[in-house]
């Protein structure tokens, strides 16, 4: 018998009563899809789909044309699309640290780090559901690059079990196997009838490396392109490699298209959140790794027809990664201390799916703090470039901790914090052949303690304010509300035991102590970095910074 015709038809008819519909002898639920209460006695499904490296702002609900994205944009337009959410750290373990836990990565010991052992005292929101009566599943990457265990040193499922059996051709020689969609389908298949579920699609792209000229191939012009960031040189050369992004981009995108399809088919879309973002910006210099607004401001979307009202809705509030871990919680019925996880800095997004119209129980957030700590290797001593920083009122205020290290990494590494490609090689280049040092500089050159940027005029954050007069108590009110914030979240960096976070080992051995060995004549592995990418510090202009 055909379950699932009958509940679609039925998910049709009701929609317009507005009721909820529960049909016993074929074990599955239904709850209406305008303006229903989120307090349903159906625990929602959740599907959370996190992308590799995807700038905020790439996809077709905001207005981007040389990217497209109709599965994101059909779940902005049945759900919410958020315009301000912000990772706390634009490098992939730790925000995904972040986003499991709802703590900021300085709060998560070890975890603040790229490639980190992952603190077994931490659980994660997928283990607390998973212990309380969800199927949970994953494909693809969960939490990572780096190593998590329990206390009793075995691995622990993060992100829920591993579902990789599938495979498929790939469309590019950058593109990863795995049949993200046909593993979703085995997820479906194994979840146990009546008993809510949550899955973790881990997509690997658009990671580097790309197929060279794979977006232009594609049929994609290099006059799609609008607008290149102000960071980044107008040339032919990184206009193609930002297409090579784009095919990986909609690669993602079409695998989310097919899970949404899944869901419809079995009946299951109406009462299940579904989670659209990416963990950090694009791997491109100055974004991936650093901490502007293009590094840390984020695509999301939201649908779940079953529990938010007036769908459709573009939300300008800010929002957190760490909120998620608050809301899955919530929304899943549970307290936080039933679950066994550290106490959260983030707050549940109900609300906003609700969308009360007399004044919220929570007042919204008005801004967001942002940071980083060893987002990768290639200094002496495995020393990271540490920031704290805050977003608020379309102003971004920047403390770096260090300004005598370089950001991006040592020139002698490769400045092995921006990914080897056909971009990072234009601007190296154009200072070694033309002498064109100005975008080098922003990329890769010393920066200021204190940076202050007008995301209105300045949205890729190339005119630095903080040391002009008019700008200075503005400056002054952000800083000290961050480092208020910071000092209540016991943040070791600002309580002057910073050095904490350069201590802890990397979880990868062959990473350590790479500066080092690289001097010493050895030639480590470091696979994302171009051989041409190393230089040596006499031959560059490095004691200029713009302040």
């Amino acid at each position: 018998m055909n379950v699932n015709l009958p509940c679609s038809i039925l998910v049709q008819w009701k929609r317009r009563a507005c009721l909820a519909i529960v049909i016993v002898s074929l074990g599955c639920s239904i709850v209406c899809a305008e303006n229903a209460p989120t307090n349903s006695a159906v625990r929602p499904n959740i599907l959370f789909a996190v992308a590799d490296d995807w700038s905020g702002g790439h996809a077709g609900a905001y207005g981007c044309r040389w990217i497209k994205t109709p599965a994101f944009d059909r779940v902005a337009e049945s759900g919410l699309l958020f315009t301000r959410a912000y990772t706390p750290n634009a490098k992939c373990s730790p925000s995904r640290a972040s986003i499991l836990t709802g703590r900021n990565p300085w709060q998560l010991k070890a975890a603040a780090n790229h490639v980190s052992y992952f603190p077994p005292e931490f659980r994660t929101w997928v283990e607390a559901l998973s212990q309380h009566g969800y199927f949970t599943g994953m494909t693809g990457k969960g939490w990572g690059p780096g190593v998590a265990t329990n206390a009793a040193g075995q691995p622990r499922e993060m992100a829920g079990q591993p579902f990789d059996r599938r495979t498929l051709s790939p469309p590019t020689s950058g593109i990863k196997s795995n049949d993200y969609a046909a593993n979703f389908a085995d997820f479906l298949a194994a979840a146990p009838v009546g008993k809510p579920w949550c899955f973790w699609y881990g997509g690997m792209e658009p990671h580097r490396e790309y197929e060279a000229g794979s977006g232009v191939r594609g049929g994609k012009n290099l006059s799609d392109i609008n607008r290149v960031p102000g960071f980044l040189p107008d040339a032919d050369s990184v206009r193609s490699d930002m297409l090579d992004y784009a095919v990986e981009v909609e690669h993602f995108d079409r695998h989310l298209g097919r899970m949404l399809q899944q869901l419809e088919a079995r009946g299951l879309l109406s009462n299940t959140i579904v989670v659209v973002t990416s963990d950090n910006g694009m791997p491109f210099p100055r974004v991936k790794g650093q901490t502007y607004d293009d590094s840390n401001h984020m695509p999301l979307a939201i649908q779940w027809p079953a529990g938010i009202r007036r769908p459709g809705r573009v939300l300008a509030d800010y929002v957190s990664f760490i909120d998620f871990a608050p809301t899955f919680i919530d929304l899943a019925g549970l307290e936080w201390n039933q679950t066994g996880m550290a106490a959260p800095t983030g707050r549940s997004l109900k609300d906003f799916f609700e969308d009360q119209k007399s004044k919220p129980a929570s007042q919204p957030r008005d801004h967001v703090i942002i940071g980083r700590e060893r987002n990768d290797v290639g200094r002496p001593h495995d020393q990271g470039y540490p920031v704290r920083g805050i977003v608020r009122n379309e102003m971004i205020y920047l403390h770096n901790f260090e300004p005598a290290r370089w950001p991006a990494g040592n020139p002698e590494t490769g400045y092995a914090d921006s990914c080897g490609s056909p971009t990072k090689t234009e601007i190296l280049n154009a200072r070694r052949v033309s002498g064109q040092t100005n975008l080098w500089q922003i990329c890769f050159g010393f920066r200021p303690a204190d940076e202050l940027y007008d995301l209105r005029r300045d949205p890729n954050c190339l005119t630095n304010l903080a040391g002009v007069s008019d700008f200075r108590a503005r400056m002054n009110a952000l800083k000290n509300q961050l480092f208020n914030e910071l000092q209540a979240q016991g943040d070791p960096r600002v309580l002057g035991q910073g050095d904490v976070f350069d201590n802890y080992p990397f979880a990868a051995e062959e990473l350590r102590g790479l500066y080092e060995r690289k001097l010493r004549g050895e030639n480590p592995v470091t696979r994302w970095i171009r051989e041409s990418d190393v230089e040596s510090p006499s031959t560059t202009n490095s004691s200029t910074i713009t302040p």
